[in-house]
């Protein structure tokens, strides 16, 4: 079974008193309306009771003439001995009020814990998406999107099943039998021990059940991670699918996992389908145990009439909890098993963090400095290694290399997505772990090769929550980059809506929006990675003007493919297998026939480039080895 479906597998203990407890704590903001919930459950259980011995005082008192049955002492001073004022009393004095009583207990109960669960999901999601929001990419790296929704989504829905209709449903099941067995056993002990007797057949008939219900979910939950994963990468590759023309063989592979699901469930409505019955059965027979034994004793006189019509009533109400029981153990099974993967999220230690006493940053400037350092994703491939350069305020410097050189990666270590594993990078003269990340990241903008969308509208995503960005400064930066004519031609301007992932946009579209919205943040420093292959040469020229507006005055790191882009870059760093192999300017780096010129003659074979034969050798056999067919990069 692939990895991804493992946690999904492991449905977990019935009951582990470390996650309840930690559970039970959510709800310590709400202890009085849960308290509130308690107290109504409690005579809620007890008030199930009362009717069947309502029905019992009624039989023996009036319907039953033949025999002068005793009743409560203070039964018998409330009720007339006139038969039909009597039975007017227990109706409209005790059986109508209880029942009355009942209903609002039961409202009350259920409102409370609903609201209770209700707030208590609220409270769990917003942990988690802020837990989610300081965790560090390499996390993301792990962790499939699609994981991490359900756990946000399904599982958390599972634990207000257990919140809503378990913990305090279980209570009231317990209180029912409870005041039910006392008031059986104060009534006819011997009658009520002969209708337990069918308890141990229905405690084996709940086992079988448990175990048969539990295999098949635990395969219900298998094939729902399965469909749902299924269903994420093949609507988001929609477009190759189709262009494919896999759409039969994807609808093949569906069917195979929709059909597993579906089985899974036949067999949770088989073992539902056998249960219930079984149940009932038993509860029937517990019923002709009572008419049989009970009315021999009230042909002998031993047990009223009233008492055999009053337990055959308990006796119903008494199994239907024990039905209910089954169900609140499934739901206790999944919250703990969705607790246990929740809390293991919530676990997950936050690696890059602020430190305990952050230096301020006073009107930074804007100089960056590597030195010597080294990173990799996975020990002991460093993608990184002993980098080591300066840009200066108000440089524009270049970044350029193959693919997997490390220049994205470069980028993610200056902005802490990751933790460096040697050596420092400073800001201003700060090492950047001494630095807040908030104070670190606002003073960044960066444009990146995939540009990406949130819905909502143009203005919003040029603004992205920035409040303080006016309307004019929006307007101003989508000027800038080329793209305010025709934001004017779209119906509603600023205000068109944006759909998911800006799917109603074209690649350039989004880039050039990308670019507005850089520019609309001002930052002190810019990175563009990769920020122009998206768009094509025609739109690149259109916006190299905005590109200088947006560098000018400020630092620029730029990663380039392209390297038309940064030719009149104040310094270009040439990456090779990690390393810092060639640094200079754009014409510097030409004259010395090494990795860059390799590179440039790649990109403009058109050109006659003489190349001196034994000049770099290793960078040059090396390139040969690594480049790809036209362009190199990444």
């Amino acid at each position: 079974m692939p990895d991804g479906f493992h946690e999904e597998e492991v449905l977990g203990k019935a009951y582990d008193g470390r996650l309840m407890r930690r559970l039970l704590r959510y709800l310590r903001p709400y202890r009085r309306v849960v308290f509130f919930a308690l107290i109504a459950i409690f005579f809620y259980g007890i008030l199930q009771a009362v009717p069947p011995y309502l029905l019992k005082v009624e039989v023996d008192r009036y319907l039953d003439p033949t025999h002068q049955n005793p009743i409560p002492a203070f039964l018998a001073h409330l009720l007339s001995a006139n038969p039909v004022v009597g039975i007017a009393q227990l109706s409209f004095l005790f059986f109508l009020p209880s029942v009355l009583l009942t209903f609002i207990l039961q409202f009350a109960q259920t409102f409370a814990m609903q609201l209770v669960g209700q707030k208590v999901m609220y409270d769990l999601r917003q942990e988690i998406f802020t837990h989610l929001q300081r965790l560090e990419m390499s996390f993301f790296d792990r962790n499939p999107v699609g994981r991490l929704v359900t756990r946000v989504t399904t599982d958390v829905d599972v634990l207000n099943d257990l919140f809503a209709s378990g913990v305090v449903a279980i209570f009231g099941d317990f209180f029912t039998l409870l005041s039910i067995l006392v008031v059986m056993l104060s009534l006819s002990w011997k009658l009520a021990l002969l209708t337990f007797t069918v308890l141990p057949l229905i405690v084996l008939v709940t086992i079988s059940f448990r175990k048969a219900v539990r295999e098949s979910y635990r395969r219900i939950r298998i094939a729902i991670a399965r469909i749902n994963a299924y269903l994420q990468e093949h609507l988001t590759g929609m477009s190759v699918v189709q262009l494919f023309n896999h759409e039969e063989k994807s609808f093949e592979e569906f069917d195979k996992i929709n059909r597993s699901h579906m089985e899974a469930y036949k067999d949770s409505i088989m073992a539902y389908g056998l249960f219930y019955p079984a149940v009932e059965f038993l509860g029937v027979l517990a019923i002709a145990i009572i008419l049989y034994y009970g009315g021999g004793m009230a042909l002998l006189g031993t047990l009223t009439v009233g008492t055999a019509i009053a337990f055959i009533q308990y006796s119903q109400r008494f199994f239907r909890p024990i039905q209910d029981l089954s169900d609140k153990y499934n739901i206790l099974q999944s919250a703990m098993a969705s607790s246990e993967r929740i809390f293991k999220l919530l676990d997950t230690p936050v690696a890059i963090h602020d430190p305990l006493q952050p230096k301020p940053l006073v009107a930074p400037e804007g100089r960056v400095e590597f030195r010597n350092v080294s990173f990799a994703y996975r020990e002991p491939h460093r993608v990184v290694e002993n980098v080591s350069f300066t840009i200066e305020p108000g440089q524009t410097v270049a970044v350029v290399g193959h693919t997997g050189a490390g220049k994205t990666t470069l980028t993610s270590l200056l902005l802490r997505f990751y933790e460096i594993a040697e050596g420092r990078i400073l800001f201003d003269g700060e090492d950047i772990s001494s630095l807040r990340l908030r104070d670190l990241r606002k003073n960044f903008a960066i444009v990146l090769q995939d540009p990406f969308l949130f819905s909502g509208t143009i203005a919003s995503n040029i603004r992205l929550g920035t409040e303080t960005i006016t309307d004019e400064q929006v307007r101003e930066a989508a000027r800038r980059v080329e793209i305010l004519d025709f934001i004017e031609t779209l119906p509603r301007g600023f205000d068109e809506p944006v759909r998911e992932r800006g799917a109603t946009l074209s690649v350039g579209q989004k880039q050039l929006l990308s670019f507005a919205r850089a520019l609309a943040h001002n930052p002190r420093i810019l990175i563009l990675d990769e920020a122009t292959s998206s768009v094509d040469p025609e739109t690149e020229s259109q916006i190299r003007e905005g590109l200088r507006g947006l560098v000018e005055n400020r630092t620029s790191l730029i990663i380039a493919h392209r390297l038309s882009t940064i030719q009149n870059a104040s310094k270009i760093i040439v990456m090779h297998k990690g390393r810092v192999r060639e640094v200079g300017t754009h014409q510097e780096l030409l004259a010395r026939r090494g990795i860059y010129y390799k590179l440039y003659q790649l990109q403009y074979k058109d050109q006659e480039i003489p190349i001196e034969p034994g000049l770099f050798p290793m960078e040059a056999s090396a390139l040969e080895s690594d480049r790809e067919p036209q362009e190199a990069g990444g």
